[in-house]
């Protein structure tokens, strides 16, 4: 994936310390259910599925603009750049205009407007201050703890070794913006009210329907991207492909030894994961990632 020597955003910040991990918080959720569920449990699947977030929600993490030159740091500024410029493009052929999240880099713990998290929890996007959490150690466990191989095109970048490849590491950051555009369009919301209306498997339904959109919107950021700055290389959609394939609700159920039951998939299937945001890749177009047709 190509992305030295772009400019990257200004909305990164970086961490200097968060609340307090409590047991009833995300970090309890992960520790006492299912580990690795797509990016980690975030604090919308709890929102809509009505498990409060608790310990930490009314506490502020502080922070300062993200001034690091390591790779890591700068790569994430480029990509949530790219998606900036990409959604503000949409965005403006709607006739509508586009709001851009704020990114925090944290290391370790850090506390959101929907409560404390851990580094377990993986990436996450939180709609109350419309802001991606990410911890970049994340990267690494991508490739240790879900088998996300990188550097497919073998560019020996050596900075990066350990770690799942670029676009996989891209696609992560695309899917939790994908939260932010459904945010913006009121689509989390209806998700959200319509849950507390019905059965916990009936909420998780609606969660795996508003996961695989937000995966087919990084599909549909990808595909728009390229037009616009020719970023991808030869391997990156087989590693994004397979990044959607690994972290789907059934494969991360049996990795854990754990029975896989449908009612209880909250991101969908691999299947299902790697076909939504194909959808969005081959069609750069938001309307064809209507995954709840007439759902809600």
């Amino acid at each position: 994936m190509k992305w030295q020597g772009r400019q990257g955003s200004s909305n990164v910040r970086s961490s200097k310390g968060g609340g307090k991990v409590l047991g009833g918080g995300i970090g309890g959720i992960i520790i006492a259910g299912i580990l690795w569920l797509v990016f980690g449990v975030n604090p919308m699947t709890a929102l809509q599925t009505g498990q409060a977030v608790t310990g930490g929600g009314n506490s502020e993490t502080s922070t300062e603009p993200a001034t690091s030159t390591d790779r890591d740091t700068q790569f994430v500024k480029v990509v949530l750049a790219d998606t900036e410029a990409v959604w503000h493009q949409i965005f403006n052929e709607a006739g509508s205009t586009y709001q851009e999240p704020s990114l925090i880099l944290f290391n370790g713990q850090v506390s959101s407007a929907c409560g404390s998290a851990s580094a377990a929890t993986g990436p996450f996007y939180c709609p109350g201050d419309q802001t991606v959490y990410l911890d970049t150690s994340f990267f690494v466990e991508m490739r240790q703890k879900l088998g996300i191989s990188g550097d497919q095109q073998g560019s020996g970048d050596q900075e990066n070794q350990g770690k799942a490849g670029d676009f996989a590491q891209a696609y992560v950051i695309a899917h939790e913006v994908g939260h932010h555009v459904q945010t913006l369009l009121g689509i989390s919301q209806q998700v959200s009210e319509a849950s507390r209306q019905v059965s916990r498997s009936e909420a998780n339904k609606l969660s795996v329907l508003q996961e695989l959109q937000a995966d087919c919107f990084a599909g549909v950021w990808a595909q728009r991207n390229q037009e616009r700055v020719q970023f991808l290389e030869a391997g990156d959609i087989d590693e994004a492909v397979n990044a959607a394939g690994q972290i789907g609700d059934d494969r991360l159920a049996k990795a854990g030894g754990g029975a896989v039951v449908p009612d209880n998939f909250t991101h969908g299937t691999s299947q299902q994961r790697v076909e939504w945001f194909t959808r969005g890749l081959e069609s750069g177009n938001v309307q064809s990632c209507d995954t709840f047709s007439g759902a809600l």
